[in-house]
C-alpha cells in the first residue's frame, strides 16, 4: 500500500530527482501513516537513564523494528551512578540526541531547556495513542514550574493505568530479607515485625553461616550510593507509619515537615550504629557505589537491606536465572510500636520520569511518531510479552500463556539481552494494568502466569504462608492521598538549593553517625542536628506544602 509521498533527507539522500513512496509492511505493527517505513529508514539517536541491560547486537525486536518500521535506534545507555556528569555535559553542549529518556527527579534536562514543549504537536491528532495516554492525566504530567513555558515535555514512564491494577511482584520499600533466613528460621510469623526481631532474624543466621559459596556473608547493607541516598534516609518515615513521601512527613492536615532531625530519624540511626558495631552492617556501605551495591546483592551474599523492590531487580534476575531462589528476598515491614505499616502505595505515576524529544532533534515529528507507536497495543504486547508463538500463546479463552521453557528463558538474562529491549521499555510510557482483551500488560502482571512463573521454591515459600503473591506480604494499599506524593513536587532554585544542602547534611554525617563507636553516637547525632540547624529548611518545606496545596486545588 501507498500513502503519499515521502521525501529523502538532505542527509541520507540524493539532492535531486524522484522522491520516494512510503510502502507500509503488512500486520498491526506498521507505521499506517507512512511516517515511519522501511522503504524510508530512519535513525533514532537515544539517551536512557536506567540500570537495565541494553540489547545484544542480535536481538529479535531491534530487527522488528527495522523490518517493520525501518527504525534503528542508536543507544546511550548511563546508569544511575553516572547521570549527574553526563546531563551537565549535555547540557553544557547544547546538543541532544533525538529522544531523551530521563529519570532525574530535579528535571535539569527539562528545566535546563534541553525538551520540546510537545502541546501542540499533541494537538494535531497524528499522534492518536499518545494524546489518549495523557487526556486524563494532563495536570500532572504537565510541568508548571518557572524555568520554562508549563507544559508536557516528558510521557510517564510507569503506573498511567489502563483497565484493572494487577500484580504479581511488589516493587515498593521494604526491608528485604533473604528466603533462606526465613526457611532457617523455621518460616517465622511475619506480622507485628519490628527492626529488634527484623535484625535479630539476620544476627542468628550468620552467626551459623559466615560464609556464602566462599565469601563473607553480610549481615545488612545499607545503600548510600550517590543518587541513591533515599536508601539511607528514608527508613524513619516508613518506620513511623507514614508512605513514602520521600523527605517529608504530611500530617492529616496536609503539612509536610522533615523527619531527618526528629527523634523517630534518631531511633532508627541508633539501631543500625549497635548493629555495625555488632558487625552486622556491611563496612563497605559507604564506599559502594550503585553498581558494585547491585553486584553485591547478586552474589548472594547479603542477607537484607532496605530498598526499594524496582531498584535491585537486576540483581534479583540474575539470582533467579542462575537458579539461587533461596538467595533473593521477601519484603518485610517492621514499624515502631504504635505504628501501623504503610510501605505498600498505590501506584503512582512517575510524572517527571520517562521520555522526552529533544529541541536539538531535526526529526521531532517522527521521533514522537516513534513514541506514538510503541504506545500502541501491538507493540506494547510485542515489548512486554515478546512474539505469540514464540514467547506465548493464546489460549481459547483468550488469555496469554508461557510454557515452562518460555518461562526459564524470561529467567534468563542472557537469552533476554537477545530477545528483549529492557533499557528502552524501562522509560517508555506504557500501558499499565490491562490490554482491551483482558490481558495483562505484563506476565508478571497476568495472575495465573504469575503463580505459573514461580519455581518449586518460591511456590513453597508462598505455601508456608498463606500467600499467592508477593504482593500480599505487604500491607493492604489504602487510597493515596490527593497530593501524594511529595517527593516528585517541582521545586524552585532557592528550594533545590536547601534540598540539595540536606541532601549533603546526611551523605556527610550519616555513615560517620552508623559507623561510630556507640558512645560517641549522643555527640555525632548532636553535630548532624546542629548542621541541619545552620540550613534554611523553611525554604524547602514551604516549596513542598505550596505544590500539596497547588495539587489538592487543581489534581
Amino acid at each position: 500500500m501507498s500513502v503519499g509521498l515521502v521525501g529523502c533527507t538532505a542527509d541520507d539522500g540524493p539532492e535531486e530527482g524522484p522522491t520516494t513512496a512510503a510502502v507500509i509492511p503488512e500486520g498491526d505493527l506498521a507505521d499506517k501513516s507512512g511516517t515511519l517505513t522501511p522503504s524510508n529508514p530512519t535513525t533514532l539517536t537515544t539517551w536512557i537513564t536506567t540500570a537495565s541491560q541494553a540489547p545484544a547486537a542480535d536481538n529479535k525486536i531491534t530487527k522488528l523494528l527495522k523490518e517493520k518500521l525501518g527504525v534503528t535506534l542508536e543507544y546511550e545507555i548511563v546508569t544511575p551512578d553516572n547521570v549527574d556528569q553526563k546531563i551537565g555535559v549535555m547540557l553544557a553542549g547544547g546538543q541532544y540526541p533525538d529522544l531523551v529518556g530521563t529519570t532525574d527527579l530535579k528535571m535539569r534536562l527539562l528545566e535546563g531547556g534541553a525538551l520540546l514543549r510537545l502541546d501542540d504537536m499533541l494537538a494535531t491528532g497524528d499522534y492518536p495513542n499518545l494524546a489518549t495516554h495523557v487526556e486524563d492525566d494532563i495536570k500532572k504530567m504537565s510541568y508548571s514550574g518557572e524555568e520554562v513555558d508549563p507544559g508536557l515535555y516528558i510521557f510517564p514512564n510507569y503506573n498511567r493505568f489502563y483497565g484493572e491494577v494487577t500484580g504479581g511482584t511488589y516493587y515498593g520499600p521494604a526491608f528485604w530479607i533473604q528466603k533462606r533466613v526465613l526457611e532457617d528460621a523455621g518460616w517465622p510469623d511475619l506480622s507485628n515485625m519490628t527492626l529488634d526481631r527484623y535484625f535479630q532474624l539476620i544476627a542468628d543466621y550468620q552467626a551459623k553461616n559466615p560464609q556464602t559459596e566462599g565469601a563473607p556473608t553480610v549481615g545488612f547493607e545499607v545503600l548510600a550510593s550517590t543518587g541513591r541516598e533515599w536508601g539511607m534516609t528514608n527508613p524513619p518515615a516508613l518506620l513511623a507509619g507514614s508512605p513514602n513521601n520521600g523527605g517529608v512527613i504530611v500530617d492529616d492536615s496536609n503539612n509536610a515537615e522533615i523527619y531527618a532531625d526528629k527523634d523517630i530519624a534518631k531511633d532508627f540511626y541508633k539501631v543500625l550504629n549497635e548493629q555495625y558495631a555488632a558487625g552486622l552492617v556491611d563496612r563497605e556501605s559507604f564506599t559502594l557505589t550503585f553498581d558494585q551495591y547491585v553486584a553485591k546483592l547478586a552474589t548472594g551474599a547479603v542477607l537484607g537491606m532496605h530498598d526499594q523492590g524496582w531498584d535491585f531487580q537486576t540483581a534479583t534476575d540474575s539470582l533467579r536465572s542462575a537458579g539461587k531462589d533461596q538467595y533473593t528476598y521477601v519484603p518485610l515491614m517492621p514499624v515502631y510500636d504504635g505504628a501501623e505499616p504503610w510501605y505498600a502505595d498505590r501506584p503512582v505515576m512517575n510524572t517527571n520520569q520517562g521520555f522526552g524529544i529533544s529541541v536539538s532533534s531535526k526529526q521531532p515529528e517522527k521521533a514522537l511518531k516513534f513514541l506514538d507507536l510503541m504506545l500502541s497495543e501491538p507493540w506494547q504486547k510485542t515489548l512486554s510479552w515478546g512474539i505469540e508463538g514464540e514467547d506465548y500463546q493464546i489460549g481459547d479463552d483468550g488469555l496469554f500463556t508461557r510454557t515452562e521453557e518460555q518461562r526459564a528463558n524470561a529467567r534468563d538474562l542472557t537469552w533476554r539481552a537477545s530477545n528483549r529491549l529492557e533499557a528502552l521499555l524501562d522509560v517508555l510510557p506504557k500501558h499499565n494494568g490491562q490490554f482491551s482483551d483482558g490481558n495483562a500488560y505484563s506476565p508478571d502482571d497476568q495472575p495465573a502466569e504469575f503463580f505459573a512463573t514461580l519455581t518449586d521454591y518460591d511456590r513453597n515459600v508462598m505455601e508456608k504462608y498463606g500467600k499467592k503473591t508477593w504482593l500480599e506480604f505487604m500491607n493492604p494499599q489504602p487510597e493515596n492521598p490527593k497530593y501524594y506524593p511529595a517527593w516528585n513536587i517541582t521545586l524552585s532554585d532557592d528550594a533545590n538549593q536547601v534540598n540539595q544542602q540536606l541532601t549533603d547534611a546526611n551523605v556527610q554525617n550519616l555513615p560517620k553517625i552508623i559507623a561510630g563507636a556507640p558512645g560517641d553516637f549522643e555527640a555525632s547525632w548532636k553535630a548532624y542536628v546542629d548542621t541541619i540547624k545552620k540550613i534554611d529548611v523553611k525554604v524547602y518545606e514551604d516549596a513542598i506544602n505550596a505544590g500539596i496545596q497547588e495539587r489538592l486545588a487543581n489534581w
